[in-house]
C-alpha cells in the first residue's frame, strides 16, 4: 500500500496534566503517515485522484489548536480517529512530539497506529 507523509506538523495548544500546563499553549509537532492507494493519481496525475494532504493538514491543525488534552495519547487518537472517519485513508500512523516535556530530552512522543478495519 502506497503512504502520504507530512511531518513536523507545528501548532500550539493546551495539553499535559499539571495546573500550569492548563492554562499557558504549548508547542507540539505531529507526524502524519496515511496509508492510500494512489495507483489511480500516478496514473492521472490529477488531484481529484489522491489524498487532498493540505485539507488533511489544515484539519489536523485546527483541531489541535482547538484541543484541551491531558495526555498526547488521547491527542494522537483523537487524530487518527478523525482522519479515518473523515478522508478516505486506510490505515494512519500519527506521532504526537511533545518537545522539551523530559528535562534533559529533546523530545517525548507516542505513535499511535490505526486502520479502517480494525
Amino acid at each position: 500500500m502506497d503512504r502520504i507523509l507530512i511531518t513536523a506538523l507545528a501548532a500550539e495548544t493546551i495539553i499535559g496534566i499539571h495546573d500550569w500546563e492548563r492554562e499557558v499553549r504549548q508547542r507540539i509537532e505531529v507526524d502524519l503517515e496515511m496509508w492510500v492507494d494512489l495507483r489511480a493519481a500516478a496514473a492521472s496525475d490529477s488531484i481529484d485522484d489522491t489524498l487532498n494532504y493540505k485539507a488533511v493538514a489544515k484539519r489536523v491543525l485546527a483541531f489541535v489548536q482547538e484541543s484541551r488534552f491531558r495526555l498526547v495519547e488521547a491527542l494522537a487518537g483523537e487524530i487518527a480517529r478523525i482522519l479515518l472517519a473523515e478522508f478516505s485513508i486506510e490505515r494512519v500512523r500519527v506521532t504526537v512530539h511533545k518537545p522539551g516535556a523530559v528535562r534533559h530530552s529533546r523530545d517525548v512522543g507516542v505513535i499511535i497506529e490505526r486502520s479502517r478495519d480494525a
